[in-house]
């Protein structure tokens, strides 16, 4: 009974660090929803969940690709700040796919030992994973380059409201005393 709660807390405190980055780069609408519903258990067949597993693996594997494409043409573009970008999410989408692959493994080996608690467990922390990804792919996307990120020109007009009332004195500077000396001299052994 200990063992249970203490697997069930360990479980919630990875998923809590596992999705608190992902839920803290959510950018508006661009991006998936990085958060999954823990409080129901998973209710999906073992091959179900096998199958699901090596789809979210095949899927990673996709976004991945995408990303480095992404990568080598902003290379060629010699765009450096889209590249610096796209980089940064491909690692993270690498870090992310190879702790998926461990989870999918450890839920793979919980199965074989018919340990339908702790394959339960890790199908729900690789789907995190997976939203996770989703969300790297959807950041990379976003990566804003050089040439995009340049408008053109810009142009500053005023306008002034004809019914304000006119300055008064009172914000006005009074004028200096001309007996105040406002020169720096020279040299200092001048000055007696």
């Amino acid at each position: 009974m200990a063992r249970t709660r203490l697997k069930w807390a360990l479980a919630i405190t990875v998923l809590a660090v596992a999705a608190t980055p992902a839920i803290a780069q959510t950018t508006g609408t661009a991006g998936a929803d990085a958060r999954v519903n823990v409080s129901r258990p998973v209710s999906a067949s073992a091959e179900a969940q096998i199958r699901e597993v090596d789809q979210g693996l095949q899927r990673m594997d996709m976004g991945r690709s995408g990303i480095r494409r992404q990568l080598e043409v902003s290379r060629a573009q010699r765009d450096v700040v889209k590249t610096l970008c796209l980089n940064d999410k491909l690692n993270q989408a690498d870090v992310t796919k190879r702790t998926a692959k461990e989870r999918a493994d450890a839920h793979k080996a919980a199965f074989g030992r018919n340990d339908t608690e702790l394959a339960n467990h890790e199908f729900a922390i690789f789907k995190v994973l997976v939203q996770r990804h989703d969300q790297h792919v959807a950041e990379a996307n976003a990566c804003v380059g050089e040439q995009e990120a340049f408008t053109g020109l810009t142009r500053v007009t005023q306008n002034v409201d004809p019914n304000l009332p006119p300055p008064s004195r009172e914000t006005e500077f009074p004028q200096g005393d001309p007996n105040l000396v406002t020169e720096v001299p020279k040299c200092t052994s001048c000055v007696r």
